[in-house]
């Protein structure tokens, strides 16, 4: 996960029945507003969430954001987000920020 695609792109998918939800390609400042929108959009409604994010082939501090800004939606609407698979380019982004903690707490158990 180094430099940025030139048509960056995500996909951001609800898995089969039991599984979680899949986000796979560029969760960056190309994407942010787009993923940030259609996340909201497909978990808004649900009390439990998992979200799988090893698909994902670069990040940076905005896609990072997005992630931080749906746990708090889920927190303040009494929902629970969970995430599976992060990225080692997300954990060291969320190192340097002072967030990793909170990154941590929403991790799903293995």
């Amino acid at each position: 996960m180094t430099s940025v695609p030139a048509a960056a792109s995500f996909e951001l998918v609800a898995g089969a029945a039991g599984q979680p939800f899949r986000l796979a390609g560029v969760a960056s400042l190309a994407t942010a507003r787009a993923l940030l929108e259609r996340g909201s959009a497909l978990f808004g409604a649900l009390a439990q969430v998992e979200l799988d994010l090893s698909a994902v082939t670069h990040a940076d501090s905005a896609g990072l954001a997005v992630l931080l800004t749906w746990l708090e939606r889920a927190r303040r609407g009494g929902r629970v987000l969970r995430y599976r698979g992060i990225p080692a380019q997300l954990r060291g982004i969320a190192r340097i920020s002072a967030v990793e903690e909170m990154l941590r707490a929403a991790e799903a158990p293995r």
